[in-house]
């Protein structure tokens, strides 16, 4: 049984997000979701949108784009994955914690979306914006039917790390880079990415589901009863495919990959381009210039939960 903890009222650091509920598992870690609420104005419940990180990447990054989608009418909600930014416990280079996608999908995803349903109740359509690894991992969760479910998923910058979906140049590099990763998180029992400068640091369960999917274009997590590839086949959930103009991590082939897994889900894609932006885009440049982005979005959400 997860605990869920209102947040007091109690004041935030400069530019943070108001903390909404923290959702605590038996093993001990925390998980505050912090946002915004939406649609104080309507009489119906606003959609709620929470954004799953990239990998490596703290909730904190997505703050202005959380905005951005409250400023459309939306509730806006962050949280960080297991050891990563607020989250706890922490990954470091002095512990030993590990968790691969299990952990995360079939336990922590389930503990937050239980919590974030107790504080705003069940009538408001809750969906999964995912940015790279955290759309993949959103997916995987929505597909399982773990806990109370949502409502759709989006994906933004999010693709399939399979390295065939990666072309005949940059597929053999990517391949290497995640044989390594594997390798050497093995050996140092952890990824220190904040060293090296991918992916910040990660338990070597979390490398090693990666580099497995990166290999062979499937999704597993050792021990778990379930067939992850079986669930993506049954999802039937409104999802959002977003590709990201100028983003070599997520391009379009690797976007099709992982939202072909999805037969019977309804898929709608959409390009985001640096002239809808105002500016230059790549995998990560799109949170700074989200403004038309959270519009699209909004558009989905309303139109999906309506």
């Amino acid at each position: 049984m997860t605990q869920q903890e209102s947040a007091p009222a109690q004041q935030e650091p400069a530019g943070e997000l108001p903390l909404l509920v923290t959702a605590q598992l038996p093993d001990g870690a925390r998980f505050p979701v912090r946002g915004l609420r939406g649609g104080e104005a309507s009489p119906r419940p606003a959609p709620a949108v929470l954004i799953l990180p990239a990998m490596g990447t703290p909730a904190r990054y997505y703050r202005a784009f959380a905005r951005q989608l409250h400023d459309q009418g939306l509730t806006a909600l962050t949280v960080d994955l297991r050891g990563q930014g607020e989250s706890t416990p922490r990954v470091t280079d002095a512990d030993a914690v590990d968790h691969g996608y299990r952990t995360i999908v079939e336990q922590d995803l389930v503990a937050v979306v239980e919590a974030i349903r107790a504080e705003l109740g069940p009538q408001p359509p809750l969906y999964l914006l995912g940015h790279s690894l955290g759309g993949q991992l959103g997916l995987v969760h929505a597909a399982l039917g773990i806990g109370p479910g949502v409502d759709g998923v989006a994906l933004v910058a999010s693709g399939s790390v399979w390295f065939r979906a990666y072309g005949p140049l940059r597929g053999p590099l990517l391949l290497i880079g995640e044989l390594f990763a594997a390798a050497a998180s093995t050996l140092l029992g952890r990824w220190p990415g904040t060293k090296l400068g991918f992916g910040g640091n990660q338990p070597k369960g979390v490398i090693r589901d990666w580099s497995r999917q990166g290999r062979t274009g499937r999704y597993w997590s050792p021990g778990s009863p379930h067939d992850y590839e079986a669930a993506l086949r049954t999802l039937a959930l409104p999802v959002l495919a977003v590709c990201v103009e100028g983003d070599t991590w997520a391009p379009a082939p690797a976007v099709d990959h992982l939202v072909g897994k999805l037969p019977p889900a309804r898929v709608t894609r959409v390009q985001y381009s640096a002239q809808e932006a105002g500016g230059p885009l790549d995998h990560f440049a799109w949170t700074r210039a989200g403004g038309a982005l959270a519009k699209k979005v909004a558009a989905w959400a309303v139109a999906d939960g309506s």
